[in-house]
């Protein structure tokens, strides 16, 4: 409870940060999805039928809000950490008496926040176009949480290396983009040849989508305990890397 005021401080900074410019954080990926919805859910997956014995719309449903978790996770971290960076207030976060895991954790709150929302709003989206279901809750849940802070902290990542406004982009459109798009969120793996598959697997995002599938639909690629560690794990090792980056001042102290 030490370091609690400076903790809730920066989550609240972070919340309000995303929150003031709703408009522009919150509203696109729920219009981007109702698109997803309506052009491959209604148009093209009436001609595919049904994929893993679900409606295609009902097959691509937790993939659609997952990438939506991904991608506003990362992007609220990366931006709000370098955009301190570039200000130079953060600083004065460092010459502050808490300690680094603080700060750190502040940030991924920050981005788990914004991940949820969006996620939920989504998943309303989704409601119109889908009749959703929930196979675990506990998995559900687990899967959407883990996947929000992991990308949290890659986000955080990036922006600690990033020299310039340029550099945020970098990573999300040449690398995050492809890794989603070929995660299974469209697809079953089960559809490709056998390399092409076994290429599949080295693709960290396959596994929190089919473990998020799982847990709505009941339905995966993957054996979701394997899933689960793998996701943990990528946490457990991206935690410490940015822990050493921030208490090393890399990227922050000139």
């Amino acid at each position: 409870m030490r370091y609690w005021v400076a903790f809730q401080t920066l989550v609240i900074k972070e919340v309000l940060r995303f929150s003031r410019i709703w408009v522009q954080t919150v509203l696109p990926p729920a219009i981007t999805t109702a698109l997803y919805f309506i052009i491959f859910g209604t148009l093209i997956g009436e001609q595919i039928g049904e994929m893993d014995g679900y409606r295609y719309v009902d097959f691509i449903v937790p993939g659609l809000i997952l990438m939506a978790v991904i991608s506003n996770s990362y992007a609220n971290v990366v931006s709000s950490f370098y955009q301190a960076k570039f200000q130079r207030n953060v600083e004065e976060m460092l010459v502050a008496p808490i300690p680094a895991w603080v700060m750190l954790l502040g940030y991924v709150v920050g981005g788990v926040a914004r991940g949820v929302v969006v996620g939920i709003l989504v998943t309303l989206v989704s409601m119109f176009f889908s009749d959703l279901t929930v196979h675990s809750y506990g998995i559900t849940l687990g899967v959407f949480v883990l996947t929000s802070v992991l990308f949290s902290l890659a986000g955080f990542i990036n922006a600690v290396y990033a020299n310039s406004f340029d550099d945020i982009s970098i990573i999300p459109t040449f690398v995050l983009t492809p890794l989603t798009y070929l995660g299974g969120v469209f697809y079953s793996i089960k559809l490709l040849p056998e390399f092409w598959q076994q290429v599949s697997l080295a693709n960290p995002v396959l596994y929190m989508v089919n473990a998020f599938r799982y847990g709505l639909l009941g339905v995966s690629d993957i054996q979701v305990g394997v899933a689960i560690h793998i996701i943990l794990g990528f946490i457990v090792v991206l935690f410490l890397f940015a822990l050493v980056l921030l208490k090393r001042g890399v990227g922050i102290k000139s």
